[in-house]
């Protein structure tokens, strides 16, 4: 799905129900090794997120900004809920997905 168009909405947190961050990338295997290389954002370099537990391609890029805005003012319990909908566990996706 790197083909140039569209992008993705990607949560990533330190450890199972831990502190999350919710982002809006074109280019998601990049963007992670940025998060876990330091330079992907101070917030997940201070809380040392890097684990990608959930993630979901958009076909065009303003509609992924727009889920990351929602996304963002949603509850904690309500991220856990669509977290482990698809990765009870909280799993590292980041080998399946990118």
């Amino acid at each position: 799905m790197a083909d140039g168009r569209g992008g993705w909405v990607y949560i990533i947190s330190d450890r199972y129900r831990g502190a999350m961050y919710v982002g809006v990338t074109a280019h998601l295997a990049a963007r992670i090794h940025q998060h876990r290389t330091g330079d992907g954002s101070d917030f997940c370099r201070r809380y040392g997120l890097h684990r990608l537990v959930w993630a979901e391609h958009g076909d065009t890029i303003e509609a992924c900004i727009a889920h990351e805005k929602r996304l963002k003012r949603w509850r904690r319990e309500w991220k856990f809920v669509l977290i482990e909908r698809g990765n009870p566990d909280w799993r590292d996706l980041f080998d399946s997905v990118a």
